[in-house]
């Protein structure tokens, strides 16, 4: 626990995933809030006049009076940064705060695919953290860029991690029931999500990325150091080795305001009973630099016995909203178990994640 409050800022702080920062820091043991940055349309505007508050929670009142600061390194001096900025806008502005000395905690998609870039989920790769160190060897700033994975990926992860460590995963074929608030506000027309499936996430490759970022979280870190001047071939860089798992991914949005369910098959290099990879979902443990923070899932996986759960209405909350949840583990005819996962897409698929990374920082002596 650092001695004193970290001061943190919000990027896109008005914005639906900014207004989950906003609630979740609310009071954080850690972190105190001094900047909050949105558009030039919202700057200097009191934060409570500026928001269309849309959580079911009332504005923190901390937040009410501030004003809200323009996106940039003069406006904004704080030691982490959240960014729930926009992916355009994001890939342009996270390195400016990196270079300047802050440790950019991401929710945009921006730079998850970098090399020298942790995608993290501290219960599941907390060691990938430190690449960060390789980052800061490759561009010569003193802060860093981190980022969570995709809200779909986040709950599938965290499950196969546990079937992978303790089975081994060869194969997944996954298909989501994605909520409404992942697509932001206003999001999807009413019209076009009452009584409908939509079996298309966006424009932003919803399915590649679930089929991608999975084999990098689950993928093995390359602890070994070379700054960029280093012969070539000398010895591997910081690095992730992805997982060799094949993925199949199908996204459709649902009428669900928050909880993305994910139904999943998977075939294991070791097939088990499926009572057998229920306790191995609910013995796993995050790493012990992980597994007591402010923010850490507790517990990291409920697995449910009813027949009809997880539900997004009656399960999204467990452990506040960043435990992931799992249900009818049974055999998969075709592959070996077939199960479904039940995740929080704006706490621990978004804002919840990304604080949980930075406390990840701060307990690892990164910043």
């Amino acid at each position: 626990m650092p001695s004193s409050q970290i001061p943190v800022a919000v990027l896109g702080a008005t914005g639906s995933v900014g207004q989950r920062f906003m609630s979740l820091l609310d009071n954080h043991p850690w972190f105190k809030v001094v900047a909050l940055a949105a558009s030039d349309r919202s700057v200097g505007q009191k934060y409570s006049d500026a928001a269309r508050w849309v959580l079911d929670t009332p504005i923190p009142e901390y937040a009410r009076d501030m004003i809200v600061v323009p996106a940039t390194t003069d406006a904004v001096q704080a030691k982490i940064v959240f960014s729930a900025l926009h992916n355009e806008v994001a890939k342009d502005l996270e390195p400016q705060f990196a270079k300047a000395g802050a440790a950019v905690c991401s929710n945009a998609s921006s730079y998850r695919r970098g090399e020298d870039v942790p995608l993290l989920l501290p219960e599941v790769n907390a060691d990938h953290v430190h690449l960060v160190k390789q980052q800061r060897i490759n561009h010569g700033w003193s802060g860093c860029i981190t980022t969570n994975p995709n809200c779909t990926s986040t709950g599938l992860t965290i499950a196969l991690k546990a079937l992978d460590d303790a089975f081994g995963v060869k194969k997944v074929f996954a298909v989501s029931l994605q909520a409404l608030s992942g697509a932001g506000y206003p999001g999807v027309s009413s019209l076009d999500i009452m009584d409908n499936v939509i079996p298309n996430v966006g424009n932003g490759g919803e399915e590649e990325k679930v089929e991608w970022e999975p084999r990098k979280m689950l993928g093995k870190f390359i602890e070994t150091l070379e700054p960029p001047s280093s012969a070539a071939g000398t010895s591997p860089r910081a690095g992730i080795e992805l997982a060799n798992i094949q993925f199949s991914a199908h996204t459709n949005r649902v009428a669900v305001i928050d909880g993305h369910t994910v139904c999943v098959s998977v075939q294991l290099t070791n097939p088990v009973e499926p009572e057998i990879a229920i306790q191995a979902l609910r013995d796993y443990a995050a790493h012990p630099s992980a597994r007591e923070l402010p923010s850490s899932p507790r517990p990291v996986i409920s697995v449910r016995d009813e027949a009809d759960r997880p539900q997004p209405r009656l399960d999204r909350l467990i452990g506040k909203g960043m435990t992931t949840v799992v249900g009818r583990v049974r055999r998969d005819p075709i592959l070996d178990l077939k199960f479904v996962v039940l995740s929080h897409n704006t706490i621990r698929g978004a804002a919840g994640g990304s604080i949980y990374n930075a406390e990840l920082l701060v307990n690892e002596n990164l910043l």
